[in-house]
């Protein structure tokens, strides 16, 4: 779904993607929509986790926490040659034909993807690296809104140069 969407893909394509058949996916989800909804919860756990190891390391200042994760992230998009993207920015982007329970779930985890990178960017409005007047919180939406349509032009172009241009457009606006 990372790359073709889920209104795209039908329950047999899933099933046969884990090896199962239709009659066990149903088994283990009563619906493609509440197979989505515990899709939009895995991945939301996972990608948490992820970038926890990003901008919870003790090694790196804030800003270059946040700059690891986006270089890791171009890096694993071109493993991929660009065809696969972020699920929960996907699924955002197809949010009209979803089912009204994944809109929920959607803004919750981009919030809290926003909630981490908000205490990472108060950490480095702290130690004096961003501009003192600059608000963590908004500068975090402003961080996921703007990545999510970077990661939407690199699929596009299949090119990394969106996300790098935003990553280093963002930081050179942020930074004293």
């Amino acid at each position: 779904m990372t790359q073709k969407g889920y209104a795209t893909i039908s329950v047999e394509a899933v099933a046969a993607a884990a090896n199962l058949t239709k009659g066990s996916f149903y088994h283990h989800f009563t619906s493609k929509a509440d197979f989505g909804i515990e899709l939009i919860r895995s991945y939301g756990a996972y990608f948490q986790r992820r970038l926890s190891r990003f901008l919870d390391r003790d090694d790196l200042s804030p800003l270059d926490c946040l700059m690891a994760f986006t270089q890791d992230a171009r890096i694993s998009m071109a493993r991929h040659e660009y065809r696969r993207g972020c699920l929960i920015g996907n699924l955002s982007q197809e949010v009209g034909s979803l089912p009204s329970a994944f809109r929920d779930l959607l803004e919750q985890e981009l919030g809290v993807w926003e909630t981490m990178t908000a205490r990472c960017l108060n950490t480095a409005k702290q130690r004096g690296e961003i501009h003192e007047p600059l608000d963590p919180e908004i500068l975090a939406h402003h961080f996921w809104t703007g990545w999510e349509g970077a990661v939407m032009r690199a699929k596009l172009q299949r090119s990394g140069t969106p996300l790098s241009d935003f990553a280093d457009s963002f930081l050179t606006l942020i930074t004293r």
